[in-house]
């Protein structure tokens, strides 16, 4: 398999120059099928490299792939070159595998839209370049992917360009992200300067013992800045609730098995650092956890069915970082994947609701939706268990592995794993809250006259902040004779593998001894400390209240919501519906003294800097005027003047013979 490493980035890649080539020719839906093949093929390939991975032993399960020489400059050189290894197989199989099944249902959600065939363009670019940030050997090349993704985050979210909030979107996504880059870039730098190479199994060899604490808290926290952008974690998390504006298979791609995983997966990769960086793993624990909550809270006011959605990822990612900066690497890549299985069910059944709903998002218009939609609601009562930590679905391991993780971080950890429960609570609440309104309830709300705005201020605010999948969309056209449908075979198959996945791939990593611990077993040759477990019965004791505390937020979120016991709608959280207010701060200083400083800059650069070039210009146009006068051309005049000049010459040497 060390030869064919490189056919798992090649063949969505392929799918990509295809697809730009002859995608309009192919058309619907066979732009699509092309594109699907090509993502399922490189599964097909991961699958391969993990089968071969595990037939050696165990110590030598790292297998390089070197294309060739990519920048030979002096002593600083980069390859083009792979790396298999556990971590890389982990991250491209569920990249592959959740991607593939997003590309089916993409067929059938993007069916009639007269950028079809483009579409797919994007989406095998996106996997083609998280792919080659994951298998990359080193980090110029992981780079590449990381700016890869990075762009295709902004063709694809900006899709439907047409309506302003989306291509404001797209632009955000991307400028956010730039911040980020800016701490891998110097981060980069640093391992060269201090480690001599950029290569991750040489940075592996020299980290300990040849790296000052000092030294590598700043790399680390270089490389957290950049994970803060891609992952969306404070201060830079704001761009992925807009990233809602595109098509709702890239909410899946991005939320789920690409984009966001690539800051969780960097600081796993460079664990040998994370375990030289002191405090910089603390920093990282509460930002995490910090992130988490106010994610959290935010999903409690959101009405906007992905956006309750995106920050529900904000806030699962929230954990992987406590996860990360408690040590326990093993749990935070746990919880990835199974969040990646969850949450791609919870957007892709999103979508099935929303196409079947006329693309309405606001789920005020919801309700009673199990009665059309058997396949969906089964489906995402499934992603609802798994996310709200309800055994014996998927997120009840690995959030419980976070949990108690947590609570073994130092002094500060049983308030760190209260926090966690907390946040543990909210999703319980705020995801029963979704189910409720969405599938039940008994009213069928679409059906009743919809209040719109009476304010006209409060009726633009509403249409900006509307994110809809259709540029004609915004609920308009939801009548209230409108019957909603389950949609075709491409959207609900992936919605069954989801289903399945989100329920059974928690048994990889069960915490009832090394002979189930499978994930981890498997994750050793990677890591450069293995996490040590609490006690069986500290475990079983925060289990237990993990187990309580989700099933404390469902009853109340299901009896406020679904039995309507209480007034829900009379409840107005505007702090948590604007996620604190960070973004709406970031908006009014970037468009108040940010615009102004800009202006200034602007007016500085144009009058001063541009105004000396200019005077300098001008000033060498007025001397040549000037002296102009003096070159006419005239050959007669010239030899005038060189005559005269020696007859003035000439006198002046006789005045000064006869004076001495």
């Amino acid at each position: 398999m060390a030869d064919v490493l490189w056919l798992i980035p090649a063949l969505p890649l392929a799918g990509f120059v295809l697809l730009m080539a002859f995608g309009r020719r192919l058309g619907d839906p066979l732009a699509g099928v092309v594109g699907t093949l090509t993502v399922a093929g490189s599964f097909v390939v991961s699958l391969f490299a993990l089968f071969d991975l595990n037939s050696l032993p165990t110590d030598e399960r790292v297998v390089q792939q070197t294309l060739f020489t990519w920048i030979p400059a002096g002593g600083f050189s980069v390859d083009i070159g792979f790396l298999s290894d556990p971590l890389t197989i982990t991250m491209c199989l569920f990249i592959t595998g959740i991607a593939a099944l997003i590309h089916l249902y993409s067929i059938g959600y993007m069916a009639g839209d007269e950028n079809y065939s483009k579409f797919f363009v994007y989406l095998n670019l996106f996997v083609a370049s998280m792919l080659l940030l994951v298998l990359g050997d080193n980090l110029l090349l992981t780079f590449l992917g990381w700016e890869g993704v990075g762009a295709c985050s902004y063709l694809l979210i900006s899709f439907w360009f047409t309506d302003e909030a989306n291509a404001s979107a797209g632009k955000k996504a991307f400028v956010t992200n730039r911040i980020g880059d800016f701490g891998f870039m110097v981060g980069t730098f640093l391992v060269w300067m201090t480690l001599g190479s950029i290569n991750y199994l040489e940075i592996n060899e020299r980290v300990h013992g040849g790296i000052a604490a000092g030294t590598a808290t700043a790399i680390v926290l270089l490389f957290f800045l950049a994970a803060t952008g891609k992952s969306a974690q404070l201060p830079l998390f704001v761009w992925l609730p807009d990233a809602m504006a595109g098509p709702t298979p890239v909410s899946a791609l991005i939320h789920a098995a690409t984009m966001v995983t690539s800051g969780i997966f960097l600081l796993t990769r460079l664990n040998p650092l994370l375990e030289e960086a002191g405090w910089a793993n603390d920093v990282i624990a509460w930002v995490g956890l910090a992130t988490a909550l106010v994610a959290a809270l935010a999903a409690v006011a959101q009405n906007d069915i992905k956006k309750v959605l995106a920050y529900s990822t904000i806030s699962q990612l929230g954990y992987m970082f406590l996860a990360v900066g408690s040590g326990a690497f093993v749990a935070g890549v746990f919880h990835m994947i199974t969040h990646a299985f969850f949450k791609a069910l919870l957007f892709l059944g999103s979508g099935a609701v929303i196409a079947a709903m006329a693309h309405e998002q606001d789920m005020r218009r919801y309700g009673n939706l199990r009665k059309y939609l058997p396949i969906t609601t089964v489906t995402f009562v499934v992603g609802w268990l798994a996310i709200s930590g309800v055994p014996p679905f998927a997120g009840f391991w690995s959030k419980d592995e976070v949990l108690a993780a947590a609570w073994d971080n130092g002094p500060a950890g049983p308030v760190m794993w209260a926090i966690g429960v907390v946040i543990a609570l909210l999703t319980a609440f705020y995801m029963t809250r979704l189910v409720a309104m969405t599938f039940f309830g008994g009213k069928e709300r679409w059906r009743e006259p919809e209040e719109l705005p009476t304010d006209p201020a409060e009726a633009a605010a509403a249409e900006h902040e509307a994110y809809e999948d259709a540029p004609d969309a915004h609920g308009h056209h939801l009548t209230p004779e409108h019957t909603p449908r389950e949609p075709n075979w491409t959207m609900t198959v992936p919605l069954v593998v989801l289903g399945v996945f989100a329920t059974v791939i928690g048994l990889i990593n069960l915490p009832f001894g090394e002979k189930v611990d499978y994930l981890a077993d498997w994750l050793d040759p990677t890591l450069a400390h293995a996490h040590e477990a609490l006690s069986a019965g500290i475990l079983a004791v925060l289990a237990a209240v993990a187990i309580v505390v989700a099933v404390v937020g469902i009853a109340v979120a299901w009896r406020v919501y679904a039995q309507h016991k209480g007034s829900p709608e009379k409840i107005e959280l505007p702090a948590f519906e604007h996620a604190l207010y960070i973004d709406d701060t970031y908006a009014a200083v970037v468009g108040g003294p940010g615009e102004a400083a800009f202006d200034g800059v602007a007016t500085f650069d144009s009058e001063v800097v541009d105004g000396a070039v200019n005077g300098v210009g001008r000033l060498t146009q007025l001397t040549g005027r000037a002296v102009s006068v003096f070159q006419s051309g005239f050959v007669r005049a010239y030899a005038l003047a060189v005559a005269g000049g020696a007859v003035v010459l000439l006198v002046f040497v006789v005045m000064r013979m006869s004076s001495s």
